[in-house]
């Protein structure tokens, strides 16, 4: 198995489709990619992905597999960047992480206002979960990250940054996905996605909300991650509630709907908040 197998593999299930894929993130012929997904999948022993009508879709074992590729890729980046600074110890590194899926929004932004230091200033990307944030925060190894505000963290200084709204995340062929804006009684009696502890401040505001509302879902199926929601609410045509910052993810095969106006406000999750640790 080679580094590149685990590319291509997450670069596939992240765009939901072989030929956007091989277009816009790996600029490589789609046959070629074909060709690569099927030799990672003989070597894993295990089919990945299926491939459909709406693009592609990770099968159970696709979704577990997802996980530790990109744990793996980050691994593997951790490591040339520490290499890089032990081989040039005079040079000064800022290790800033972000929610998962949120670096598409910020680290451009973060970069600009680095720009005039950036000639003698290395800055390494990390993009993780809060709870892995808050550790590697804590534990001195991210200076700064863009995370969830988390409850009862005195060595961690928090400042509120934005906040977002939520949306419904549905497949693009659901009865609901007809609707411009969804209300609350839609989704009741609907088979739910909802987020699992890897994600516990937006658990919170999603199950708050939902009780504050009146809305009686039973959750079906937990999602560890943002892959693993989308991945779950296409193969089970289910609806989830998510951060509107989701959209950036979305195959063609799942859409996502507001709520009505009068409901958004309510909706609106402080969703991103810079941390850093305390120094004595």
């Amino acid at each position: 198995m080679e580094l590149r197998h685990l590319r291509y593999f997450v670069a596939v299930a992240e765009e939901g489709s072989v030929t956007l894929a091989a277009e816009r993130r790996l600029h490589t012929a789609q046959p070629s990619l074909s060709r690569q997904l099927r030799d990672l999948e003989r070597e894993v022993g295990a089919q990945l992905l299926v491939r459909s009508v709406h693009g592609v879709e990770l099968t159970a074992a696709g979704r577990a597999f997802l996980d530790h590729a990109r744990l793996a890729l980050s691994q593997v980046e951790a490591a040339g960047a520490a290499a890089r600074r032990a081989a040039h110890p005079a040079k000064t590194s800022i290790v800033m992480g972000f929610l998962t899926g949120t670096e598409m929004d910020w680290f451009t932004e973060a970069v600009r206002l680095l720009r005039d230091e950036l000639p003698k200033l290395e800055v390494v990307l990390v993009s993780q979960t809060s709870p892995e944030l808050r550790s590697g925060l804590l534990r001195g190894q991210i200076d700064v990250a863009f995370l969830r505000p988390e409850p009862e963290l005195p060595d961690l200084v928090f400042k509120h940054l934005t906040s977002e709204p939520l949306v419904v995340v549905l497949p693009s062929d659901h009865r609901l996905a007809a609707l411009e804006t969804i209300g609350l009684r839609d989704i009741e009696g609907e088979t739910f996605v909802n987020v699992s502890a890897t994600a516990p401040t937006l658990r919170i505001v999603i199950d708050d909300f939902l009780q504050a509302a009146g809305v009686k879902v039973v959750t079906s199926h937990e999602a560890a991650s943002l892959s693993m929601a989308i991945s779950l609410i296409a193969s089970t045509q289910g609806v989830a509630l998510l951060p509107i910052y989701a959209q950036n993810f979305l195959p063609r095969s799942v859409v996502s709907r507001p709520w009505p106006a009068r409901l958004r406000r309510s909706t609106w999750l402080s969703a991103t908040t810079r941390a850093t640790r305390l120094r004595s």
